[in-house]
């Protein structure tokens, strides 16, 4: 059979870079000042930017406080607990993309991401050793992912839902004494991103559950479920979550017996769980509603009972519609949890708020507020970015 050879658009259809800024940027003589204009402000913006950053700056002021910042005041001898966990979550990490990314561009770019910022930063010689590890790390799980991914599947979900736990271990300890095995670590010397971290894991992993049964209370026939469920979304979303936290931090001792405490950290992540469970419980009923009637109807003539019909059938569908919303309001879980400063935690803007009040660098507030929104648009992007990946592998907005 004769090779059928492409068919070229015309000439002046194809697409080059001379055409395009044509067409898009000085068609008519307003777009061309536009053009102009935009081009000036954009080089006039970024090269004053620029010029900060590489020679107004003083960034000494991250360089010496970046364990502050990192990991607050926990004990620098405990610290490979952490990084063993963060190796976990990297090696967790390297089986899913390798499983459920094997077409993304830039899975091997995010596992190399460790060594890179060990040579580029000026880290000490044990974090750069450990960078290097969870770099490693993350290459061997994604290479075991490769090999037999329809396999491992339910092993990496199962490894993501334990991860929780080890990392709650790991990072407070079992042993009181301080010679016995992981000594324990009290929670007041938590602080910088290990904070911020445990707080939006915890506010997410326990916030989804009871969302969803919110969610499912509102439209139950049952009159008390949905009264309660009603009420205490309408209660939770109608206050600020600054005074969930004030609740749990001042008001919350009033209540409790003589001689009962409860931690400042655990008030914290309770009060988080709660205020994003009401919240996310609206969400997951827009997609509950989104689900069209005949879908009920098709799970009764199968014979599936209403538990089954709403597990198996209902719910699958409503989740994987909602998932942008999902990710959103994860998003903002992430950012929310910087409120915890106002009430004496040292996430990573309370630690910042600490390296300021050092005397010697007084004065240097735009560095520090520089160096800790580019950490929240750099995890925030990650989880969008992940969020659009998911998207594309389950086909969501296409029929």
């Amino acid at each position: 059979m004769a090779s059928v050879e492409p068919v070229l658009p015309p000439m002046s259809e194809r697409s080059n870079i001379l055409r395009w800024a044509r067409k898009n940027l000085f068609g008519s003589w307003y777009d061309a000042i536009l053009t102009i204009l935009g081009a000036w402000i954009a080089y006039w913006a970024l090269s004053g930017l620029l010029t900060w950053v590489f020679t107004v700056a003083e960034w000494k002021v991250i360089v010496v406080n970046m364990r502050l910042l990192m990991i607050g005041q926990y004990p620098l001898e405990q610290a490979w607990r952490l990084w063993v966990w963060l190796a976990l979550l990297v090696f967790l990490s390297g089986n899913s993309l390798a499983i459920w990314g094997r077409g993304s561009r830039y899975a091997i770019a995010l596992l190399l991401l460790p060594v890179v910022l060990a040579f580029v930063f000026p880290f000490g010689d044990e974090p750069r050793k450990w960078l290097v590890i969870l770099t490693v790390t993350g290459l061997a799980g994604w290479g075991i992912g490769r090999t037999s991914p329809e396999v491992l599947k339910r092993s990496v979900i199962a490894g993501w839902v334990i991860s929780l736990p080890i990392i709650i271990l790991l990072t407070r300890g079992l042993s009181e004494s301080e010679t016995g095995f992981l000594p324990d670590v009290r929670t007041n010397l938590w602080g910088g991103l290990l904070l911020t971290f445990l707080l939006t894991v915890v506010g997410i992993m326990f916030s989804f559950p009871i969302g969803v049964l919110l969610a499912l209370g509102r439209r139950s026939e049952l009159p008390i479920i949905r009264w309660f469920s009603v009420g205490y979304i309408e209660l939770v979303r109608g206050v600020p979550l600054i005074s969930i936290l004030f609740m749990m931090s001042l008001m919350l001792p009033l209540f409790l017996p003589d001689g009962w405490t409860v931690d400042r950290v655990i008030r914290a992540m309770v009060a988080i769980t709660l205020f994003s469970a009401a919240y996310l419980a609206e969400n997951v009923r827009g997609g509950l509603q989104a689900i069209p009637k005949g879908q009920y109807e098709a799970a009764e003539a199968l014979g599936l009972s209403g538990a089954q019909t709403m597990i198996f059938i209902i719910l699958p569908q409503a989740l994987r519609l909602i998932i942008p919303i999902l990710v959103g309001q994860f998003i903002a879980v992430f950012k929310d949890t910087s409120l915890v400063a106002i009430v004496g935690l040292l996430d990573l803007l309370g630690m910042g708020k600490t390296v300021l009040a050092q005397p010697e660098f007084l004065g240097l507030q735009r560095e520090v507020y520089v160096f800790i929104s580019l950490i929240f648009w750099v995890l925030s992007y990650g989880m969008s970015y992940l969020s659009q990946q998911l998207e594309a592998r389950l086909g969501v907005g296409i029929r």
